[in-house]
Formats: C-alpha cells, sequence, structure tokens
C-alpha cells in the first residue's frame, strides 16, 4: 500500500467521515466498473447496485467536502418540485441552471438556432409566451409529487382527467402525522403513463419513510445515478426533505439511506475523479431549520441556514445530456 493509500485508511478509520463511502463508491467504480455505452454518447464506467447512509441527528447534512456543492441550488429545486410546477423559467429567473440543459437542447434541435445558454435563459424570463413553448419539461418531478394524475369515467369508454390529482407528499404529511407505523410512507415519480412526455425520466425516483423512537428515517431510491454531478445533489435534497418532514411531523431526524441502481461515471469525467479521489474530507456541515411555516409547501430558501461548511473548490465538468 503506497503512502497516500496509507494515510486514506488511517484518516478513514479514526474519524469515520461520513463522505469516505461516498469516495470510496466514486474509486470502485473507476477502477472497476463496467465500461458501456449509453443514451448521452459520452460512455460510462458503472456498477449496479450500492448503498450509503447518512446520519441526520444533530442537524448533520450530507454535504460534500472535497468539492463545493450548490446546496441552495438543490434547495431551490426542492422548493420548485414542491409547487408541482414543470416549466423551468421559475428556476432561471433565481439563477438556478441545472434544468436548462434539456430544453435548450431541444430549442436548438428543432430550430437551427445556435444560441448559448445565457441567451436562452434571458429569453425564457423576458417572454412568457416562449417561456411556455421552449421551457416546459413535461410532467416531471414535481407533477407527479403533487399532482398524479387521476381520472374518472364519464361514459362507455370514455374518461376524464380531474382538475386536482393525488397530492402524494400531502397525503404522506397526514399519514406520517397519524398512521406513524405504517408501510405506505411512499412517494412515486415514476409514472409509466407519463414517461414519454417528460424531458427526462425520474432519476431519484422512490422515496419511503420509516418512524420508529420518534426519528423520521428515509430511504431513496435512485434507478440512474451520476455520481460525480447529480448524486452530491440528490443526497442533500433528500436529507432536506426528510428535514422538512420532520419537523411539520414533530419528528427528530434519523437517517438518510440511499439506494443507487446504475451508479456511474462519465468517461469525460476523469478530471473531476481524479482531483476529487486526490482530496480528504474535513468539517462537519450542519443545517438549520429558522422557521417553521404552517404546511410543508410554505417553506423558503430563507428557511434553510448551512453553518460549518468549508468545501475545497469546485470542480467543473460538462453535463451529458
Amino acid at each position: 500500500m503506497d503512502i497516500a493509500l496509507q494515510s486514506r485508511a488511517a484518516d478513514q478509520a479514526q474519524s469515520r467521515h461520513f463522505e469516505w463511502q461516498y469516495l470510496d463508491l466514486m474509486q470502485q467504480i473507476w477502477t472497476t466498473g463496467h465500461e458501456r455505452s449509453d443514451r448521452t454518447g459520452v460512455g460510462t464506467r458503472s456498477l449496479f447496485g450500492a448503498t450509503m447512509r447518512f446520519d441526520l441527528s444533530d442537524n448533520a447534512i450530507p454535504l460534500l467536502t472535497t468539492k463545493r456543492v450548490y446546496w441552495k441550488a438543490a434547495a431551490r429545486e426542492m422548493l420548485w418540485f414542491l409547487t408541482g410546477e414543470t416549466n423551468i423559467r421559475p428556476l432561471v429567473a433565481q439563477g438556478v441552471h441545472i434544468w436548462t440543459d434539456w430544453p435548450l437542447d431541444s430549442y436548438r434541435r428543432a430550430t437551427g438556432e445556435t444560441i448559448d445558454r445565457d441567451a436562452f435563459e434571458a429569453r425564457i424570463i423576458a417572454d412568457a409566451a416562449f417561456a411556455a413553448r421552449w421551457g416546459d419539461l413535461g410532467p416531471v418531478y414535481g407533477k407527479q409529487w403533487v399532482n398524479w394524475p387521476v381520472y374518472e369515467p364519464v361514459g362507455e369508454g370514455l374518461f376524464r382527467q380531474r382538475a386536482q390529482g393525488i397530492n402524494q407528499i400531502a397525503e404522506l404529511v397526514e399519514s406520517l402525522r397519524h398512521n406513524p407505523g405504517s408501510r405506505r410512507h411512499i412517494f412515486e415519480g415514476w409514472n409509466v403513463a407519463e414517461l414519454d412526455q417528460m424531458a427526462l425520466p425520474p432519476c431519484h425516483k422512490t422515496y419511503q419513510f420509516f418512524v420508529a423512537n420518534g426519528k423520521l428515517t428515509g430511504l431513496l431510491y435512485q434507478r440512474s445515478c451520476d455520481l460525480a454531478l447529480g448524486v452530491p445533489f440528490n443526497i442533500f435534497s433528500a436529507a432536506l426533505i426528510i428535514r422538512m418532514l420532520a419537523q411539520q411531523c414533530d419528528l427528530e431526524p434519523g437517517e438518510l439511506i440511499w439506494n443507487g441502481g446504475d451508479v456511474h461515471l462519465y468517461l469525460n469525467h476523469s478530471e473531476l475523479v481524479e482531483a476529487q479521489l486526490a482530496r480528504m474530507p474535513h468539517g462537519a456541515p450542519k443545517l438549520d431549520l429558522v422557521r417553521r411555516p404552517d404546511s410543508i409547501f410554505d417553506y423558503r430558501i430563507e428557511d434553510f441556514e448551512v453553518r460549518d461548511y468549508a468545501p475545497q473548490a469546485h470542480i467543473a465538468v460538462p453535463v451529458a445530456v
């Protein structure tokens, strides 16, 4: 074992920092993962089936420290999901760009215009009609979470969609409050009937929750896991929704259990992988909820305060669309 690996092993044994499980998974995929072609044409190294566990007690939050994770962008995305909105306009108005690449790619292919992202987002913000035409992502996450479509019969062989579908999040809160021992504390994004209408089918698709000893633990199953770019956001967001639900239901946060299906690293992310694996995790970030709003749907970005977070520098790599 070389000196760097010995140092890493000693540090891991001594501190058991939550981030080691992420870095070890990255190392495993990069060195032994199956090299595969993929939808984007970039290619990946992948493994199938992985688990990470994060303790959320004492306000702990799994924010990676070996690179900067822009947690406010992830929090704004979560709040956007909870509105049921599917258009990127409210996100880009807040400076959140994480969903822009998909509608931008569609616009370029449809029109042949070589517009850059900044110009496209400026048009999305300035022109409501343009945003309605080109900024909608289809019935992605939030639509399924708070307005899962329901059809009712109106005649022989005829059905009509209800104006308001099932609000899975509202039903989850009621279930946690009044039937904490249930095994049905679940919300789901994988609506098979509407997948072909979505800009991107849900990657973080199934959330389940468990109450024991006054603590709320959440399990996320993620079918497709971009370990370098997506997963750091996903684990923060999943921990955030656990914290919000726990507060609304008078529970303490327990754990986040993350289960990944196809966990992969893109072949064009080698600079990120090598840079990140050369870094050592440190610190113990905390998340405070500074206000308890009236409902799960009333949180604002100002209600979240991260402290003791001193990450190493951001590592920029391309998104595979």
